[in-house]
């Protein structure tokens, strides 16, 4: 089979590109033909001042990756569409988390369309977490631009509802696989070795872009408990600010909590990952809302339990005292489940529990799923 994969892919960084580039590798090793079709221009300065970040990672080896698209070019989706027409491919799957993205996408898609082709839009998200005007026009232009779905959680499946209320496009749920390439399991005193931090601390992890329904702020004042000084921890916030870093720096000053808040904002390159992973003894996603989360899946990988807010599909993936806790997004709540998993020893535990969840998150599910519709 010919496989198209339509989305953020390398020389771009962040979480759709590695999702997509981790899909098409999984297409590659059940022997079909993949090429990954991406963007020249993703974020227009414009628009998205300092958005657009660029690899610092060499090209994914062995695999056929065409930058055709600019997210605000006509002319480029039409060629980006035909081009896509001529390989004649059996399967495009397309990545979808951005309502902006959706005339560029849409109108590449229908300009590819031809007989024998099934387009699959695979839904990160649909309606998004900061709504602006226009975002349901534009999510419904590219619902009406493929012939099936899948959804990463079944709130984004309910949400595709409100575009398809008659169920005419088949869709399907399937969960965020593992992300299994951000290198080997390492020690843990190796890993705090590498980032410069002390064995006899315990570290709570944060990762990923700060955004603001993330909730790092929600995590800082969580920090501020007298409970974590007597318990020894501390936070490690690993990931690059999307927005104004000053809000959360000041909460950090006005709280006092200066010296048990390690900030490691700049982009953490793949290579990287592991060291943070393997530093913590808990990775906290205390989201405001959500639909998942691809942090709860390198956590699995690395088999470091999770604390996560009762939003979105986080409960989903990480079963309440089984492979982490399920609070609400509320400082105090976080705060007691912090000092509860450290005081009550849950940490074997929920290890054992995400070590026996993982098992559900393989890549060739995801490929089964998209191969069913």
């Amino acid at each position: 089979m010919k496989v198209i994969i339509l989305g953020p892919a390398w020389p771009y960084r962040g979480g759709i590109a590695a999702f997509d580039e981790r899909l098409a590798r999984q297409y590659q090793a059940e022997g079909h033909e993949v090429e990954l079709v991406t963007f020249t221009l993703q974020y227009p300065s414009f628009l998205f001042p300092g958005k657009t970040q660029y690899s610092e990672e060499p090209a994914p080896e062995g695999m056929k990756i065409s930058r055709l698209v600019n997210s605000i070019n006509p002319f480029s989706w039409l060629k980006a569409g035909r081009y896509i027409k001529r390989q004649k491919p059996d399967l495009v799957v397309t990545a979808f988390w951005l309502p902006f993205m959706a005339p560029a996408l849409g109108a590449t898609l229908r300009c590819a369309k031809r007989k024998g082709m099934k387009r699959v839009g695979m839904l990160h998200n649909l309606i998004p977490h900061e709504h602006r005007p226009g975002d349901k026009l534009f999510s419904r232009w590219f619902v009406g631009s493929n012939d099936a779905f899948v959804t990463l959680s079944k709130s984004v499946l309910e949400e595709l509802n409100l575009f398809d209320p008659q169920g005419k496009k088949n869709r399907t749920f399937s969960p965020h696989p593992l992300y299994d390439h951000y290198g080997a399991t390492l020690g843990r005193k190796e890993a705090l070795d590498l980032i410069g931090l002390r064995e006899s601390q315990r570290y709570v992890l944060f990762f990923g872009f700060i955004r603001e329904y993330k909730g790092l702020d929600l995590l800082l004042d969580a920090m501020a408990d007298e409970r974590m000084v007597r318990l020894g921890v501390k936070l490690i916030v690993a990931g690059e600010f999307y927005g104004d870093p000053k809000p959360y720096r000041d909460r950090i000053a006005r709280l006092d909590i200066g010296d048990r808040v390690v900030m490691h904002t700049d982009f953490i390159p793949d290579h990287e990952v592991n060291r943070y992973f393997c530093a913590a003894d808990l990775v906290a996603q205390p989201y405001k809302n959500a639909t998942q989360s691809g942090v709860s899946q390198i956590a699995y990988h690395f088999e470091k339990p999770m604390l996560v807010t009762n939003v979105g599909g986080l409960p989903e993936i990480v079963p309440n005292e089984k492979a982490g806790f399920v609070v609400e997004p509320d400082a105090q709540q976080i705060a007691d489940a912090i000092v509860r998993y450290f005081e009550e020893g849950w940490q074997e535990r929920l290890t054992e529990g995400c070590r026996q969840e993982k098992q559900k998150y393989g890549w060739d599910k995801m490929t089964s799923a998209i191969n069913s519709l």
